[in-house]
């Protein structure tokens, strides 16, 4: 690899130029989303074509702990991990100059391992490709900027804003609540473009501290590498203020939840014309299908969409979270938005994700449900053209209920790969058997003394 420096993108290039490449982060995601793979010297990388890490990572929970392993002996076999240098970026906010890079993960047989989250979003995509069409995605990324804390008995709280007093709730769309933190936002631009990264927009959302960063469309791959790039870019940038970000569905109570609601478009590949659109502008049978599969299978696909027990805290009615599958024109009520557009980019929005889900599992789940719809041919129910926080409930209302459902889908079972279901349901229920052992407070103060 010695000519490796002359394949990065050239925001990486950039900002190498002139200076000494102290060392490289390895890196790959496992289940939760979590950076995981080692840190070393630059010319070390250098000499090296592969690294080595045991295939144990995608079992970890995300507590630290270690899930069964549903294929058999717990063995740790290492994967062959090879870098992708289409993903070299920068980590702006270390002492020396280091570059981040996103591996590929293969076996030992030179096979993609099953239950490597990008593997599996790589599967779906080229389930699409296979049919001679290319999906796009534009996903919005939702956070909480809080006080620092070091408790977790203790709840969570707004920052300190710059005026002196903790960022305020419900003040949407407020350029003025957005420039209580921003420092942090400044940050934030800063290290989006060190990284070469493309930023459509950021606004203040409904809760106190709340964020939404937009990004533009495109390539899934691409845009799930980059939102787990973007996820720890925040929080160092938050650090550097002495507050935390969070990507926690629910951290505040009382509070909205924070969501990744997902645009999803998908072109022919022959031609770039959006399939959801025909000759005249109208909409196709294709988009109708679309819709029909997000809504038949959709259930099926919560568990990787809102992977843990807090992740439900945010379905529930009146706090802006969409607990419905119906689908509407311009209707943010429906857990299924058709956003006002030109019919060049018609397009759907999935509003059930959570910005907690790993984001190359919740984009891989969501374009399967679509895909399912292509390959089904059905049409949706009616559109939705009221309330539809009226509707009644269709989703899981608990982890252990998502799990059941992904689990007795065959055809979610054969989009996403059974190894790799098998290995997310056994890490998720681990991670929901640890919750159950926890008393929580509300337990104490309301059954301690009176049942």
């Amino acid at each position: 690899m010695s000519d490796w420096l002359t394949q990065l993108p050239a925001a990486a290039r950039n900002y190498v130029e002139g200076r000494r490449l102290d060392e490289v982060e390895c890196i790959v995601s496992d289940i939760a989303g979590v950076a995981r793979g080692k840190a070393m010297p630059a010319s070390k990388f250098a000499r090296q074509e592969s690294f080595y890490l045991p295939n144990s990572i995608f079992l970890q929970t995300i507590t630290g702990e270690w899930a069964d392993n549903p294929s058999g002996a717990f063995t740790e076999p290492d994967m062959i991990l090879v870098p992708d240098f289409d993903t070299a970026t920068a980590a702006p906010w270390t002492a020396d100059v280091t570059l981040q890079v996103i591996h590929d993960a293969f076996d030992q047989q030179g096979n993609p391992v099953a239950a490597a989250p990008r593997n599996v979003l790589r599967r779906v995509v080229q389930l699409y490709a296979d049919k001679g069409w290319k999906p796009l995605v534009a996903p919005e990324m939702e956070f909480f900027l809080v006080a620092r804390n070091i408790d977790p008995n203790q709840p969570i709280q707004p920052p300190m804003g710059r005026s002196g007093r903790r960022a305020a709730a419900k003040q949407a769309y407020s350029l003025s609540a957005v420039d209580e933190y921003g420092r942090v936002i400044d940050d934030i631009y800063d290290f989006a473009e060190a990284q070469g990264f493309e930023i459509d927009g950021i606004l203040q959302e409904g809760g106190a501290g709340q964020v939404e960063i937009n990004l533009a469309h495109g390539d899934p791959v691409r845009l799930a590498d980059e939102i787990f790039f973007f996820k720890r870019l925040i929080r160092e940038a938050a650090l550097r203020h002495d507050c935390f970000a969070t990507f926690m569905a629910k951290p505040i109570e009382g509070e909205p939840g924070s969501a990744m609601h997902i645009h999803h478009s998908v072109v022919d590949a022959a031609t770039g014309r959006n399939i959801f659109s025909d000759d005249k502008g109208r909409e196709t049978p294709e988009f109708l299908h679309f819709i029909a599969g997000m809504q038949n299978h959709l259930p099926a696909a919560v568990a990787l969409l809102a992977p843990y027990v807090n992740s439900y805290r945010r379905y529930v009615p009146d706090f802006a979270a969409p607990i419905n599958l119906e689908w509407g024109r311009d209707n943010r009520t429906t857990g299924l938005r058709v956003p006002i557009s030109g019919p060049e980019a018609r397009r759907l929005e999935n509003r059930l994700a959570g910005m907690d889900c790993n984001p190359y599992l919740g984009i891989a789940a969501s374009l399967a449900t679509g895909y399912l719809g292509l390959m089904q041919a059905e049409n949706p129910r009616p559109e939705c053209l009221g309330d539809a926080y009226m509707s009644e409930d269709e989703l899981p209302t608990n982890l252990g209920d998502a799990l059941d459902e992904m689990v007795a889908s065959e055809q979610m079972r054969e989009v996403l790969g059974t190894e790799f279901v098998a290995v997310y349901e056994s890490v998720k229920r681990n991670e929901y058997k640890e919750f159950l052992q926890v008393i929580s407070p509300w337990e104490r103060e309301h059954l301690l003394l009176n049942v």
